[in-house]
């Protein structure tokens, strides 16, 4: 594609990210929403997301696809406004900004609920969720943010799943930042609804998000919603009648970019493949950040291959921003932290990013640092 200019950066973050130029290319051709042609790749869309979240093709019948526009947090709206009946409560976890998110949510859209909120590097504690759902009989949904970016933790799923089982109320996954990225199975790992978008681990652009649901909790979701715009039920069955037509007006160049970035994950080697890579950049990003004096905020065991936090240096030299400019610079991008407590910043390695990728950027690091420039990384 010798048409596309490099890029000037890459950019480091959980989303938008750093996007393959064949993803960017098919963005070229418009296309009508009424059209059959759009429509058909709207629904090998939704087939395809089903596969890759449910491995056994007869317990994938069970479940469904709805596309819906906007950012993943429309989505999370969605489902929860959608899912969650006006005599529900649902009960939330948290530990980060998005976890809190979906409380926030639950709070402007007068849906009861509970948060339990275990800080920000903390993981869920099962006991205490259990603890929580035994006190309070009215729960009737369970909540949780897989890989929560605000720091980069990879919280337990298995867990919480059997919780919400044995409760036998639905358990809904905020899977944002690590479908496409992370192996999950919806139906063997108990995961009823769960909600990701089109510019994470997929590799898409920004534009929509998803919904994956089990068919029979979709179908007792119609006159739940308390808005139009977000409505899950109507625009699935809008989407199952009409073959892929969406309500409104749909993201069409997004929507094909996300096409080919499914196929461009089919021929890396599925989830298992992706996930691989982007453990292997992990590990190489933090090797090579200790090296260079920093130290990551959570301990390896809780650490996601998606996104890293590390505190900033105890020097008195050291400025977030100047060093964001020099790496950016340098040619990469990353994020600054959302942890309330701690000084942090986020290097992310999702994306079209690779592990020598984080070789050139432990050169960055090292040349952005004013007071260690003398020094050589090994």
């Amino acid at each position: 594609m010798d048409h596309f200019p490099a890029p000037p950066y890459l950019l480091l973050t959980p989303g938008p990210l750093t996007t393959t130029p064949t993803v960017k290319a098919a963005m070229f051709r418009d296309f009508c929403t009424w059209d059959e042609d759009y429509n058909t790749i709207v629904q090998k869309i939704r087939t395809r997301l089903v596969a890759l979240a449910v491995a056994d093709a007869n317990a994938a019948k069970e479940f469904t696809a709805v596309p819906m526009q906007g950012s993943g947090t429309f989505c999370v709206e969605a489902a929860l406004t959608s899912f969650v009946p006006r005599d529900g409560k649902l009960l939330v976890l948290a530990n980060g900004a998005y976890g809190r998110r979906m409380a926030q949510i639950a709070q402007v859209a007068a849906i009861p609920h509970t948060l339990l909120d275990f800080g920000d590097t903390a993981p869920p504690d099962p006991a205490q969720v259990e603890a929580a759902l035994n006190a309070d009989p009215a729960l009737t949904h369970l909540a949780m943010v897989h890989c929560e970016t605000t720091t980069g933790m990879l919280n337990p799923v298995a867990p919480m799943a059997r919780l919400a089982r044995r409760r036998g109320i639905p358990f809904i996954l905020d899977a944002m930042s690590s479908f496409g990225g992370i192996p999950l199975d919806m139906d063997r790992e108990g995961i009823d609804i769960l909600i990701s978008s089109a510019n994470k681990c997929i590799q898409g652009v920004p534009g929509f998000g998803f919904v994956l649901a089990r068919r029979a909790l979709l179908e007792e979701c119609q006159g739940r919603a308390r808005s139009l715009s977000l409505d899950l039920f109507d625009q699935w069955k809008t989407m199952e009648q009409g073959k892929g037509k969406w309500r409104f007006t749909s993201p069409t160049h997004v929507v094909r970019a996300f096409a080919q970035a499914l196929e461009e994950l089919e021929t890396e080697g599925g989830i298992p493949a992706r996930h691989r890579r982007y453990t292997q950049s992990q590990h190489r990003l933090s090797a090579h950040m200790t090296r260079l004096g920093f130290v990551p905020l959570l301990p390896e065991e809780q650490q996601s291959p998606v996104i890293t936090s590390f505190l900033f240096p105890d020097h008195p030299d050291f400025d977030f921003r100047r060093f964001y400019q020099a790496l950016k610079a340098r040619g990469f991008v990353i994020y600054p932290g959302k942890v309330t407590a701690r000084d942090t910043f986020r290097i992310g390695n999702i994306g079209d990013v690779h592990p020598a990728d984080m070789d050139r950027l432990a050169e960055a690091v090292h040349g952005a640092l004013d007071w260690n420039s003398t020094s050589t990384i090994s």
